[in-house]
């Protein structure tokens, strides 16, 4: 199956900053949720719209390697790459950098369950299959 993959920039507000004057770890966790929404919403397929067609993606995984820091009002590239991970599951292998200049600041990866919405595993519809393996041409 094709990887799809999907680039979004983010500013780090004041808000996700510590004392020490760099992103508080949990941030990374955010961020990754904030590329995968968009690569969802890139493919066409809307986390919302998931929902409304009965498929859930609960977090059954998370990894995450801190890199180096982000202050308050940098800008953040966040590319993030969709693949399957074995029948039932979905892996984001995500990158963070600092947009001026390229700096790691976290990568990792989130995995997650296709569920319907009594939280019963089920396999990726072919609507998801088919979004996901389109490519640009």
């Amino acid at each position: 199956m094709t990887a799809q993959s999907n680039t979004t920039n983010l500013r780090v507000r004041y808000s996700e900053t510590d004392q020490m004057g760099t992103f508080y770890n949990s941030r990374a966790l955010e961020w990754f949720e904030c590329g995968r929404t968009e690569l969802l919403r890139a493919i066409g397929l809307p986390y919302a719209e998931m929902e409304r067609r009965g498929v859930m993606l609960p977090l059954v995984e998370a990894h995450v390697e801190y890199l180096g820091r982000a202050r308050y009002d940098d800008v953040l590239t966040v590319t993030t790459t969709a693949t399957m991970s074995g029948r039932a599951r979905l892996r984001f292998d995500i990158v963070i950098e600092q947009a001026d200049g390229g700096m790691g600041v976290a990568r990792g990866y989130p995995v997650h369950a296709f569920v319907d919405p009594a939280g019963k595993p089920v396999r990726p519809p072919e609507w998801f299959r088919k979004a996901l393996e389109k490519t640009d041409e």
